[in-house]
């Protein structure tokens, strides 16, 4: 009995040593690997500053204005100005109205005027926000004076007489014979003899031995007829030639002089109308 306890512990004691392994030498132990530097911390940024709020504006307000007269009848074409924080200005439509928007709040002064009515001022106070319905009763103007009646006209001036000279006799004369009696000398440079002398027109007989200086009727026109001799007559300054039997014509206001030439006096007929003849009959 006794040997087979002690097999039995023989066998168990194997049994055990076969079924567990061998247990390996511990390792030798390392030293902890070296973690990686760590970067500094940023330094800590500013906060963005907060964007201002907005003002709030201010809320809008405005008028509507109706203008009537005393009888209640609306009034057109009134000019209503409105000075204050927001200025404003306009005319009333045909219903007497007129209105004015996106004006700020407070005390505005209003002038109401026109052709028809008498100028009119008020004190308005609005609140912002609000609309404000004014009613303006007008006194109409008073009409305008009827207009002064034209001056009369004025009585037509008597038409003015020209200026006529005394009339003369009527004479029937001879120029040839005139001429002989008349006859200029040699050493005279010019003769006038009156042939006739009525109204305003005078006939001469002028005799030449030299030029007629350069002359002009501003009222008067002047004829010549060349009785002998030669010479010419300038206009212009342009010299026309003149012999026995020439006509000249030189209306009022024209320069002009006649030129004489050859041995010979120039002998003209001259007839000056449109100026009064003084010479005694």
């Amino acid at each position: 009995m006794r040997s087979l306890i002690v097999l039995g512990l023989l066998f168990s004691g194997y049994a055990v040593s076969a079924q567990t392994p061998s247990t390996p030498a511990p390792k030798p132990a390392q030293p902890p690997a070296s973690k990686p530097a760590q970067p500094a911390p940023k330094p800590a940024q500013p906060a963005a500053p907060k964007p201002a709020p907005r003002p709030v504006a201010p809320a809008r307000a405005g008028m509507a204005i109706t203008v009537t007269d005393s009888q209640g009848m609306t009034l057109p074409d009134v000019r209503v100005e409105v000075l204050g924080v927001s200025d404003r200005s306009g005319n009333t439509n045909n219903s007497g109205q007129v209105n004015f928007t996106a004006m700020q709040g407070g005390t505005y002064r209003l002038r109401f005027s026109g052709d028809q009515v008498i100028t009119f001022e008020k004190e308005v106070i609005i609140r912002a926000g609000q609309i404000a319905n004014l009613d303006v009763i007008l006194s109409l103007a008073p009409p305008p004076p009827p207009p002064a009646p034209p001056p009369p006209a004025p009585a037509p001036a008597a038409p003015v007489a020209p200026a006529v000279g005394p009339a003369g006799e009527p004479r029937t004369t001879s120029i040839v014979s005139m001429i002989e009696k008349e006859l200029i000398g040699g050493n005279q440079p010019r003769r006038d003899t009156l042939v006739s002398c009525s109204g305003s027109m005078r006939t001469t007989l002028v005799q030449l031995n030299q030029d007629q200086a350069e002359r002009l009727y501003d009222t008067a026109e002047v004829t010549y007829y060349v009785v002998a001799g030669e010479g010419a007559v300038r206009l212009g300054g342009r010299d026309t030639k003149l012999v026995a039997g020439s006509f000249v014509s030189v209306p009022r206001g024209t320069a002009h002089g006649i030129v004489r030439s050859g041995r010979r006096p120039l002998i003209l007929l001259a007839t000056l109308s449109g100026t009064p003849c003084e010479e005694p009959r």
